[in-house]
């Protein structure tokens, strides 16, 4: 019996031990994911300064190589390129919107990193909740949240809508966006090679 009581005795110091030792490592987790988190966000912002380094100050007007689904009620059109010219996009930039139309000779693949993990979920949708949060307090009003809308012919990317665009987020949109197909047409152009 006393036997018994012993081993119940060690069992439950070795059960305390285990829920120390996962609480610890629980924490140690949870440091490592905000380190992680910090390195990712300084790499993407290095990354982005060194995107917006690269291209041409004045890039030449180009026309836009794909017909607008709808009339457009955007004043600027920009180009989107990579570094060896070659054409990913237009972005029509209006007062508070913009509408990137992704050029029809190449099928940008909604699956294709960094798509979904960076464009649509680090950026997007995380600008998405910051105005949500923001309207809750009442800082802006509920029809000033950022929205987008992804146009798609199966999982071909066609366009890509943003709604409620703040002047300071427009820079960085763009350069998200470049960014994004720039990556994405990297390994698309290894694929065929």
């Amino acid at each position: 019996m006393a036997e018994e009581r012993e081993r119940i005795k060690r069992m439950a110091e070795f059960r305390t031990l285990l829920e120390k030792r996962i609480q610890k490592a629980e924490d140690e987790l949870k440091r490592l994911r905000v380190f992680h988190e910090f390195v990712e966000a300084a790499l993407l912002e290095k990354e982005l300064k060194r995107v917006e380094a690269a291209k041409p100050v004045s890039p030449p007007p180009t026309p836009p190589q794909v017909a607008p689904t709808t009339p457009m009620e955007h004043e600027e059109a920009v180009p989107l390129k990579t570094v060896t010219g070659e054409l990913l996009a237009n972005l029509y930039v209006g007062e508070d919107s913009m509408r990137v139309v992704l050029v029809e000779d190449k099928e940008f693949n909604v699956n294709t990193p960094p798509f979904t993990a960076f464009l649509v979920d680090r950026v997007l949708a995380k600008m998405q909740e910051k105005d949500r949060e923001a309207a809750m307090v009442g800082e802006i009003t509920p029809d000033r949240v950022l929205s987008y809308h992804i146009a798609r012919d199966g999982d071909t990317i066609r366009e890509i809508f943003i709604q409620n665009v703040t002047p300071d987020r427009s820079r960085e949109l763009k350069s998200a966006i470049r960014w994004t197909l720039e990556r994405m047409w990297e390994k698309m152009s290894m694929k065929t090679s």
